[in-house]
């Protein structure tokens, strides 16, 4: 039997994907404004950059939550696929560049893609499974926490590599 990827899947990816390429420019295109900076990328730093999957994916689970009533088990499952795809954008980063020892401008994209197909897929597997419900609390949790520290870290990161622009 032919499973088929679920149209919620497909419209969430290019969705996720679409306002992540445009919020790598708002906060420049905000003139700086420290308020739209929460939310999208202030410098070049490995940092700022997994918000461009964080927060579009986040807005999409709520969303699609408004437009058609959702259970615990597909929230708690959204949750896990930015837990993940957002943890994935510095693990694949970093692997790569480490290798190397410099990165490639289309790598680096592409990680954000590859990013989000893993979201999703992770996303999805969660749903078909119905194994993500029992960890709804603490993914909610996880991603309040995250939440709050990108909002901290924008404006006060630590001295760390993650946290500085490439130079």
């Amino acid at each position: 039997m032919k499973k088929s990827i679920p149209y919620s899947t497909i419209v969430g990816i290019l969705f996720v994907s679409i306002l992540g390429v445009l919020m790598h420019f708002v906060y420049e295109w905000s003139s700086s404004n420290r308020f739209v900076g929460l939310f999208s990328p202030i410098n070049e730093s490995t940092w700022e950059h997994m918000k461009l999957l964080f927060f579009p994916m986040l807005l999409y689970g709520f969303l699609e939550s408004l437009i058609v009533p959702s259970s615990t088990s597909k929230k708690a499952a959204t949750g896990v696929g930015i837990l993940v795809g957002t943890a994935l954008i510095p693990i694949l980063f970093y692997t790569y560049s480490g290798i190397l020892g410099y990165n490639i401008p289309a790598l680096d994209i592409s990680i954000f893609f590859v990013s989000v197909l893993a979201a999703f897929f992770i996303r999805h597997r969660c749903i078909l499974s119905g194994k993500c419900e029992k960890y709804a609390l603490p993914v909610l949790i996880l991603i309040m926490l995250w939440w709050a520290v990108f909002f901290l870290f924008t404006y006060m990161p630590p001295s760390l590599g993650i946290f500085a622009p490439p130079s």
